[in-house]
């Protein structure tokens, strides 16, 4: 093969991968138009919110108008202590006043100076008898003062376990409380005892606010996120109008709420679309303002059905 020949070879060859690349391209532009008109089409999922346009920073909100209602001052509380304040002589003439009047009156709220605790001695004497020849201790019965065989009272030990649980404070800093506020020492690991004697004790009480829950005719159940030593957790609440039951579990599983209710649950459970809900095969209803929430997204997606708008305004309406 000459020089000539290997030339329109090769000149072929061109000519043939640039017909290969301009349909290529012209492919590659069809499927970017046909993505971008998909994209037009398709609705964002609901858990998408829309894009709110940012206000300018020159533009003001406007004020709302206040209701020309007017202002009640805050009530005073009832007093513990009166102080009163007198003036006798004018301050400029130094002549004696007359007709004194209340002029105002300035509140004070203060809380007492701290008190320091109760260190109560329970002598128990013994004495022996002379025809069982035996020796008997005073009864005592300390329940209502004391939680076990602790020496921390009742009522401290129920302010050690609210500013635990509710207010979630460690420890250290209750012990650092308990000192500022009462001149109070005790030791972390008796304060971390007394908490596990509140648990143990009130076990049988939150048992008995469970069942007496599941024999509820309905129930609200409901979990929210909960971290707990930097470990992700959830806490899942069974409620009804007068009782209240929190748990707190790793799990966000269905089997929780079975845990919650109980397998043999007869009454309604109220939840909101959580699919863990789903595994309660009983009666089961849904929370109203979730599904108020959807039906205005399920009327756009069908338009045009009819018997799904008459539906929507029964719903509403109720």
């Amino acid at each position: 093969m000459d020089q000539q020949e290997e030339l329109e070879r090769l000149r072929a060859d061109n000519h043939e991968r640039r017909e290969e690349l301009t349909q290529v391209k012209e492919m590659l532009r069809l499927a970017l138009a046909r993505i971008e008109e998909l994209e037009k089409q398709r609705e964002p999922p609901e858990f998408v919110k829309e894009n709110v346009k940012k206000r300018p920073a020159d533009e003001k909100k406007p004020r709302k108008k206040r209701d020309a209602k007017p202002h009640r001052g805050r009530s005073r509380g009832v007093p513990t202590q009166m102080v009163e304040h007198r003036i006798v002589t004018c301050p400029q003439c130094h002549l004696r006043l007359g007709g004194m009047s209340l002029a105002r009156v300035r509140e004070v709220i203060e809380r007492p100076n701290p008190q320091p605790v109760e260190v109560i001695h329970h002598r128990l004497f013994t004495g022996g008898c002379a025809q069982c020849h035996r020796w008997h201790e005073a009864p005592v019965e300390l329940h209502e003062e004391t939680v076990g065989q602790g020496r921390i009272g009742v009522r401290l030990t129920s302010l050690i376990a609210l500013v635990r649980t509710l207010m979630r404070v460690p420890v250290r800093q209750i012990r650092a409380l308990l000192l500022i506020l009462s001149g109070c020492q005790i030791s972390t690991g008796e304060i971390v005892e007394r908490l596990h004697r509140v648990v143990s004790h009130a076990k049988p009480v939150l048992e008995g606010i469970k069942g007496r829950i599941r024999a509820s005719p309905a129930v609200q159940a409901d979990e929210t996120g909960w971290r707990e030593d930097g470990e992700k957790g959830s806490v899942w609440s069974a409620c009804t109008p007068a009782l209240r039951s929190y748990e707190d579990h790793h799990s966000r599983s269905g089997e929780m709420v079975k845990e919650l209710i109980g397998p043999d649950f007869a009454g309604v459970l109220g939840s909101d679309f959580y699919a863990g809900s789903n595994s309660h095969q009983g009666l089961h209803q849904r929370c109203w303002v979730h599904s108020l929430r959807d039906i205005p997204n399920l009327k756009k997606k069908e338009p045009e059905d009819e018997g799904l708008r008459l539906w929507a305004e029964q719903v509403e309406a109720w």
